[in-house]
């Protein structure tokens, strides 16, 4: 763990700081942002295809809806999307990567084998089989528990799940690395003398010690589940109407654009919100492996 000299230098790096901001304010504008804004914004109108002006500053599309007000609604899809698939990833990988490297041996090279086999699915057929697999069950099961916000979002959170329990090789790999380093270590090795059982020594030795790697992957993991999720939605297989992400926004610009008329808004606005995103989140990754490993 980064000491307090490590977290000061952290806030003087003004790329740390400057991610952090970018990314409240985009966080906070997705979030809240919708609120401040006409509710008719986000309803069909006879102002189609209007460019950038006072009244809709990204302009509008094809149904005369707001893009600034689809950008940060979208936003809200894209990042819990981006969010909860990292966190479920990072919770399969931490467990499945401390378990492995901690048991070593046998049991190690058989959860290593399992790692590798799983790698060689391709991403893309692995989440349609999932969302083909569950979404109608889930659709039925929360209509007879009469849930009806699981009703409407079912499609999105099996693509949440499906997105974090395939990001979480890599991060096993790396976890399972650095248990094997740390369990010869003095202070894990005077933890077995003195006889405290395995689950306290992973939870209390080995896993705070984790923390700086696993938080750094974080960072990277979350860029990762978004591009899966736009890449998806893009190609209309990820977020449905009528909600939107990014995703789906840029692929709706680009059904519209066409050689005769450029309507660029639709595409810039999205594209530049999610790339600034994306840019925020590395130079984060980048500024905490800095403090969290010095030697890297």
């Amino acid at each position: 763990m980064a000491d307090p000299k490590a977290w000061r230098k952290f806030w003087r790096t003004p790329t740390a700081v400057g991610a952090v901001i970018l990314l409240s304010l985009l966080a906070g504008a997705s979030l809240f942002g919708p609120f401040f804004l006409p509710t008719s914004y986000g309803e069909p109108s006879a102002v189609s295809f209007s460019p950038p002006s006072w009244d809709h500053p990204f302009g509008t599309d094809l149904n005369g809806r707001d893009i600034l007000y689809r950008v940060l609604s979208g936003g809200r899809i894209s990042l819990l999307v981006g969010i909860c698939g990292a966190m479920v990833s990072l919770f399969i990988g931490t467990s499945y990567g401390l378990l492995a490297g901690y048991a070593g041996g046998r049991v190690d090279a058989a959860m290593m084998r399992v790692v590798d086999v799983l790698y060689s699915v391709p991403r893309l057929v692995f989440i349609l089989v999932c969302i083909n697999a569950f979404d109608a069950r889930l659709q039925e099961y929360a209509s007879r528990m009469d849930w009806t916000w699981l009703v409407n979002s079912s499609r999105l959170v099996v693509l949440i799940v499906s997105l974090g329990v395939i990001e979480w090789l890599t991060l096993a790999r790396i976890v399972r690395g650095q248990t094997m380093a740390l369990k010869s270590r003095q202070f894990v090795v005077a933890a077995e003398a003195l006889g405290q059982s395995h689950v306290k020594i992973l939870l209390r030795h080995l896993l705070p010690n984790l923390a700086g790697v696993v938080m750094v992957y974080l960072t990277l993991t979350i860029p990762a589940v978004i591009i899966d999720e736009s890449f998806l939605s893009f190609l209309g297989l990820g977020v449905q109407p009528p909600q939107a992400s990014w995703g789906s926004l840029l692929a709706d610009g680009a059904s519209a654009l066409n050689p005769v008329k450029i309507r660029w808004w639709l595409v810039v606005f999205p594209g530049a919100t999610m790339a600034l995103t994306l840019l925020a989140l590395n130079f984060l990754g980048d500024a905490l492996r800095d403090v969290l490993d010095p030697k890297s």
